[in-house]
């Protein structure tokens, strides 16, 4: 007889098998990783220039000294630089999701009273999503100082970077709200102006509820590309981790500072990654189980 969705929802973990042989796959799935890493790791220390890369790169003295830092020698601490990163990242994601928000609730109205809004959006999010985000950095970066405008062109760098990345960001999450919406049932529509609610009313009880649970994990992982791209920032100058870990490099001539960098990003990005994963896996479940006879 074959199984029902809510069967193989119950199951084990198939990747390390299931059953009684369970025990001798995660043995086999151990023994089989460290024979790879051992692998790559005796390629690594073999190759003729390993040595020069090891100090280059993975040199102890140089990995700690650029987490700290030492400003009386001319460079920043990348461990007290990330912090910019984060409040970069947290900053520009609530005005992402806002802008966002009210670009795809535009896109989806149907009243002739809107189409001109309409058009601006549709232009906007083409534009946006089609421009490298660099570009906005610089244009937004050295465009606006250049206007010479009282409060617009006295800003710092880093307010410059955040307004780039929301313009850019908000293009592609625009399109994921509309995912979500579309994605709701039309008679979930129906039923709720039946029952009297207006277009607006509809969209705020109705149908933005069940979309957001929708796209939380393709929000998450549009906002993993946020927290790296905050990195794109330090071309207008601005010190964080990526622009500390240039300066030390530049200062020191050895490139563990960047490493430094990477793992510091590490840190922050995997944890979002893998929580993206479980509610992704989660929501999988929660389908298959609704599916069920």
């Amino acid at each position: 007889m074959a199984e029902s969705p809510l069967d193989l929802t119950r199951r084990g973990p198939r990747l390390l098998g299931g059953g009684g042989g369970q025990t001798r796959a995660v043995a086999l799935s151990t023994a089989s990783t460290v024979v790879v890493v051992a692998v790559i790791a005796a390629l690594f220390l073999l190759a003729p220039g390993s040595a020069q890369v090891r100090h280059t790169f993975f040199s102890p003295p140089d990995l700690w000294h650029s987490l700290i830092g030492d400003p009386a020698k001319g460079y920043y601490s990348i461990g007290a630089a990330i912090w910019l990163n984060i409040r970069m990242f947290l900053v520009a994601e609530v005005f992402i999701l806002v802008f966002a928000l009210v670009l795809a609730i535009v896109r989806q109205s149907t009243g002739p009273v809107m189409l001109p809004l309409r058009v601006v959006a549709l232009l906007y999010v083409d534009v946006f999503r089609g421009v490298p985000t660099i570009l906005v950095i610089y244009a937004v970066g050295f465009g606006l100082p250049a206007l010479d405008l009282n409060v617009v062109s006295t800003q710092g760098p880093a307010v410059y970077g955040v307004i780039a990345l929301v313009l850019s960001y908000s293009a592609y999450v625009c399109e994921v709200f509309r995912a979500g919406i579309n994605a709701v049932p039309l008679a979930q529509v129906g039923a709720a102006r039946s029952v009297g609610l207006t277009q607006a009313q509809s969209m705020r009880y109705v149908i933005l509820p069940q979309a957001v649970r929708t796209i939380i994990p393709p929000l998450l992982n549009d906002f993993i590309s946020l927290q790296k791209d905050t990195a794109l920032v330090s071309v207008l100058g601005s010190i964080e981790a990526n622009r500390a870990a240039e300066i030390y490099s530049a200062t020191v001539f050895n490139y563990s500072s960047y490493v430094v960098a990477a793992v510091l990003f590490l840190i922050l990005t995997i944890p979002l990654a893998h929580f993206t994963d479980h509610l992704i896996a989660r929501d999988r479940a929660r389908r298959l189980a609704g599916a069920a006879p």
